[in-house]
């Protein structure tokens, strides 16, 4: 019985060995690389009225804020918005703030700057 537990106990570490030894596939995620310019935010607006000043902006993990004027004259008004990035279609597309305000979602100074004002 002792010869049969040795020659299990080799074969068992053996398989081990070669289950160990075995090359193994890892796939490691590139960080999201998004465009992050005046021009690709603003691109996102697309209603009747365009961006006519932008007092501030940033992005950071496939998110951004904006702080921008909207219209002209006695028609500008000032808007806060928060953008998340859309891999699929390689654009930012405004984000419901009610939605995606929230410390869990956001990166932190994304957080404070887009969804604290107006």
């Amino acid at each position: 019985m002792s010869l049969f537990r040795w020659i299990g106990s080799v074969l068992i570490a053996a398989a081990l060995c070669v289950c160990v030894a075995r090359p193994h596939e890892t796939s490691v995620t590139a960080p999201l690389q998004t465009p992050c310019s005046v021009q690709s935010l603003s691109a996102a607006f697309t209603g009747p009225e365009f961006i006519t000043q932008v007092a501030a902006y940033a992005c950071e993990d496939g998110w951004a804020y904006m702080w921008a004027t909207i219209g002209n004259g006695a028609h500008a008004i000032g808007v806060t918005e928060v953008l998340h990035f859309d891999v699929a279609e390689q654009r930012w597309k405004l984000s419901l703030r009610a939605t995606v305000c929230s410390p869990k979602v956001l990166p932190h100074y994304i957080y404070e700057q887009g969804c604290f004002s107006n």
